[in-house]
C-alpha cells in the first residue's frame, strides 16, 4: 500500500509540474514576439495534453486575451487553456496575432513536445523536423531527449539534429565537430547545412574541415542520384516498351503505320477511368482492386475498336502505305472528338490503389516509387506473354506465316484475313494495357497517346523491324540514354541528342538493331 501510495503521489507531482499556468499561457499569447518566443520555447521542454492543445490553438488563431488571461475560443465557445471549463468570452476581447516567426516557433515546439513525449514515429518525425530549421536555443531540448531515448534509429536521428544544431555553436571545436558527425549522415538535408554553413564561417580550421564534410557527402549522393538516374530511365524504358510492342505487331509485323495507335492506348486509360468510377460508386469497399478488373477490361476495349478498325478500314488499304497513315491519321481525329464529347476536353483523374501508394527507400536521396515498380513488373510480364504468344501458339505461327509469306501461307489453308485481324486486334489490345499502365503515371486526356506515338515508332525502327528482343533493347537504351543525357543538359536537349543518335543509327544501320534473317532479308 505504501509503495503505491508513493507512485500515486509522484505521478501528481510530476503532473502538476508538467502542467500549464495561467501565466505560461498568457507569456506565450501576449507581448512581444521576442518573449514570447522564450515563453513557447520554455514550454516545449515541459511538455503536457493542456500545453499541447494550447499551442494548436495559438497556431490556429483561436486564442484571445481578455482581463489578463488567455483563453481559447472555438465555434464561439471560449474555455480556460488551464483546466479546460468553459468561460465566458467579453466582446471587447483581443484576437492573437501571429507573424511568421511566432508561427515558426510553434511548430517547433509541437515537434519538440513530440520529440519528448511522443510514439517513435513521431519521435522520428520530430527529430527530423528539428533538423531542418538547427537552433543553437534547442541544445538543452535536444540534449535532454537524446538522453531519455532509448530507440537506436531515433536516438541517432536526434544526434544527427543535435549536431546540426552544433554548428551554429560559438565555439570552433563544437562546430568542427559537428562537421565531422555531419559527414558520416549523407543526406540532401545535410549537404544544405554545410553548405549553408561554409557561406558564412569564418574559421579556417573549421572551414576546412566543413569542405571536407560537404566533398565525402557529395560523393556519398552521388551514388544515389547515379542509380536514380538509371531507374527512371529503366522506367521510361518500361513505358516505352509497353507503348511499342503493340507497334511491333501492327507496324512490324504486319506493316501497318497505324497513327491511331496513341488513340487506342487513350481508349485504355479511359476504360480504367471507367471501371475506377465504377468501383467508388457501386464496390467503393474494394476499390484497391479496381485496377485489377481494369487490366482486361482496357486490353479488350482496344482490341475490340482495333479490331472494327482493321476490318472497316485497314483490309482494304494492305499495301498502300501512305493510304494507311492517312486513313489512320483521319481515324485518330476522330477517336480524339469523341472522347473530348463523351469525357469532356479536360484531363480525368486516375487514383492509385493505396498499395501503389508510397515507395521504398533504398538511400537517403533514393526512393523508388511503388506505382513505377508495379509498371516495370507489368511490363515484363506482358513481354512475355506476348512473346510466348508470338513464339508458341497456333495463331502467333498464323501471324509469322503470314507476315513472311502471304500468298504460301493461304495456299496451306490459313485464314490470312482473320489472322490480319486478330493480330490487330492483339497489338490494339497491347495498347490498351499501355494505356492502362500510363494512367497511374500521368493525367488521362483526349490527347494522351500524342505524347508517345514519334518515340513509340522510333523504338520499334531503332530494334528492328518485327523483332521483339530488338524492341525491348531499344525501348530500355532510349529511356536510360535519355534520362542521364536529361541529367546532363536537360530535357530538350535530351530529346534533341537521342534523335540524332537514332538518325545517325539509322543511316549506318537501316536493318535497325536486330536484322531480319533469311534469303528474303534485303
Amino acid at each position: 500500500m505504501l509503495r503505491c501510495f508513493l507512485a500515486l503521489c509522484l505521478t501528481l507531482w510530476l503532473g502538476a509540474a508538467h502542467a500549464l499556468t495561467a501565466a505560461q499561457a498568457l507569456a506565450m499569447a501576449a507581448g512581444d514576439t521576442d518573449d514570447r518566443v522564450a515563453a513557447v520555447r520554455q514550454a516545449a521542454m515541459e511538455p503536457g495534453e493542456r500545453t499541447a492543445d494550447f499551442l494548436k490553438a495559438l497556431l490556429d488563431d483561436e486564442v484571445k486575451v481578455a482581463a489578463g488571461r488567455a483563453v481559447i475560443v472555438r465555434n464561439g465557445q471560449g474555455s480556460d487553456p488551464v483546466t479546460g471549463a468553459s468561460v465566458h468570452v467579453p466582446e471587447d476581447a483581443e484576437d492573437i496575432i501571429n507573424n511568421n516567426r511566432m508561427r515558426g516557433e510553434i511548430d517547433t515546439a509541437l515537434a519538440a513536445m513530440q520529440l519528448l513525449g511522443g510514439d517513435e514515429p513521431q519521435r522520428l518525425a520530430a527529430a527530423q523536423a528539428l533538423m531542418k530549421e538547427p537552433d543553437p536555443a534547442r541544445l538543452p531540448l535536444l540534449e535532454k531527449a537524446l538522453a531519455q531515448e532509448s530507440s537506436r534509429r531515433v536516438k541517432d536521428q536526434i544526434a544527427l539534429a543535435l549536431a546540426a544544431t552544433q554548428l551554429g555553436s560559438d565555439e570552433a571545436d563544437a562546430r568542427k565537430r559537428a562537421a565531422e558527425a555531419l559527414a558520416h549522415h549523407p543526406t540532401p538535408d545535410t549537404r544544405l547545412l554545410l553548405n549553408e554553413r561554409i557561406a558564412t564561417e569564418e574559421d579556417t580550421g573549421v572551414k576546412a574541415q566543413l569542405q571536407r564534410s560537404l566533398a565525402q557527402v557529395d560523393d556519398s549522393l552521388a551514388w544515389g542520384e547515379r542509380l536514380g538516374a538509371a531507374f527512371t530511365g529503366i522506367s521510361l524504358g518500361s513505358i516505352l516498351l509497353l507503348v511499342a510492342l503493340g507497334l511491333a505487331i501492327t507496324y512490324g509485323l504486319m506493316g501497318v503505320i497505324n497513327m491511331a495507335h496513341g488513340e487506342l492506348m487513350m481508349i485504355g486509360a479511359y476504360a480504367t477511368y471507367v471501371v475506377q468510377g465504377l468501383f467508388q460508386k457501386y464496390l467503393p469497399g474494394a476499390f484497391d482492386w479496381y485496377l485489377v478488373a481494369a487490366v482486361p477490361l482496357a486490353f479488350g476495349a482496344s482490341a475490340a475498336v482495333g479490331a472494327v478498325l482493321e476490318r472497316g478500314v485497314l483490309r482494304f488499304l494492305y499495301g498502300r502505305p501512305l493510304e494507311t497513315l492517312l486513313a489512320t491519321w483521319g481515324i485518330s481525329l476522330v477517336l480524339q472528338q469523341l472522347v473530348r464529347s463523351v469525357f469532356g476536353a479536360q484531363n480525368v483523374g486516375v487514383e492509385n490503389p493505396a498499395w501503389m501508394s508510397g515507395g521504398v527507400q533504398v538511400l537517403s536521396n533514393l526512393t523508388l516509387p511503388y506505382n513505377r515498380l508495379v509498371i516495370i513488373g507489368f511490363a515484363a510480364a506482358v513481354l512475355l506473354g506476348m512473346g510466348y504468344l508470338i513464339g508458341r501458339t497456333r495463331l502467333g505461327l498464323f501471324v509469322r506465316g503470314v507476315t513472311q509469306n502471304r500468298p504460301i501461307a493461304s495456299c496451306m489453308g490459313v485464314n490470312t484475313a482473320r489472322t490480319d485481324t486478330l493480330a490487330f486486334a492483339l497489338g490494339s489490345g497491347i495498347a490498351g494495357l499501355a494505356g492502362c499502365a500510363l494512367s497511374q503515371v500521368g493525367n488521362v486526356g483526349p490527347d494522351l497517346g500524342q505524347s508517345y506515338i514519334v518515340d513509340a515508332f522510333m523504338v520499334v525502327v531503332l530494334g528492328g523491324v518485327g523483332q521483339l528482343a530488338g524492341t525491348v533493347y531499344a525501348a530500355l537504351g532510349l529511356g536510360v540514354l535519355n534520362k542521364f543525357i536529361e541529367g546532363w543538359a536537360g530535357a530538350v536537349l535530351a530529346k534533341i541528342a537521342v534523335l540524332v543518335f537514332i538518325i545517325i543509327f539509322i543511316q549506318k544501320r537501316p536493318q535497325g538493331i536486330f536484322a531480319v534473317k533469311g534469303r528474303t532479308a534485303d
